[in-house]
């Protein structure tokens, strides 16, 4: 199982209450997954968990349930791709107009930033881009996290929310989509801290401890390897002189 995996199941473990923080965590996905538009609203991901927690979290935001969406069993984890999808255009116009758009006309993406005005409703919009279009690599190997969109003013406006939030990222586009990233440590605990991840931030922590403990183990041993080496060489050299004024004084008490 991997750390973004471990991760967005530490994050499905947050109760869906609110109706405001819902619909802006529902927002979040909505802008980061595999569609949104007029015609169409389509989730995919392999994660049992959040595929558990998409239908209560529409129902919350929206009072909608998906046209289609998998068979979750009790008791087992589905294999492969889960796929949410909802096609009806009297859902997708409810939708859209409860977010600010306009749902007779082109759908142009973009975050409308009243969704977002409050703290609680901007952390749960930043845990839905998460959830659709994030992932965080294992601090052990390095400090990488993502958030990558197809839509590209939308990952713009998340950039100009992150940095207004005390969070500035870097950002690149990579085979067509826009992706906005950290890979500084602090940052990524932070940002994880704020959406509702304290347990995968605290791992992150631990993670630079050990390096950062390591690191300062191998300086300590390579500093006295080297000391050893000087000390070694210093003795040598002495032992060297000691044998050379040896032999010079058989040489004058020859003559």
């Amino acid at each position: 199982m991997s750390f973004s995996f471990e991760t967005k199941n530490e994050l499905c473990r947050l109760p869906v209450q609110r109706r405001c923080c819902a619909q802006a965590e529902a927002y979040g996905i909505l802008l980061y997954c595999h569609t949104f538009n007029a015609s169409e609203v389509r989730v995919i991901t392999e994660n049992p968990h959040f595929a558990a927690r998409l239908p209560r979290l529409f129902q919350r935001a929206f009072d909608l349930r998906f046209d289609r969406q998998p068979e979750l069993p009790a008791g087992e984890e589905p294999a492969g791709k889960l796929v949410f999808q909802m096609r009806s255009r009297g859902k997708l116009d409810h939708i859209i107009n409860l977010l600010g758009y306009a749902p007779r006309q082109s759908l142009a993406l973009h975050i409308n930033f009243a969704m977002v005005e409050e703290d609680c409703c901007r952390a749960a919009f930043l845990r839905g881009c998460f959830f659709a279009g994030g992932s965080v690599t294992d601090p052990a190997k390095r400090y990488h996290l993502e958030l990558a969109s197809s839509h590209l003013q939308a990952s713009r406006e998340l950039g100009a929310l992150l940095r207004e939030s005390g969070y500035p990222p870097k950002s690149v586009t990579r085979n067509g989509s826009s992706v906005t990233y950290f890979k500084q440590s602090d940052q990524i605990e932070d940002f994880l801290t704020l959406i509702g991840a304290p347990v995968a931030a605290m791992r992150i922590m631990s993670a630079k401890l050990e390096k950062d403990l390591r690191n300062s183990v191998n300086r300590r041993l390579n500093c006295d390897s080297a000391n050893l080496d000087k000390a070694v060489e210093a003795a040598q050299s002495q032992g060297e002189a000691i044998r050379k004024l040896q032999g010079a004084g058989r040489q004058l008490s020859d003559k």
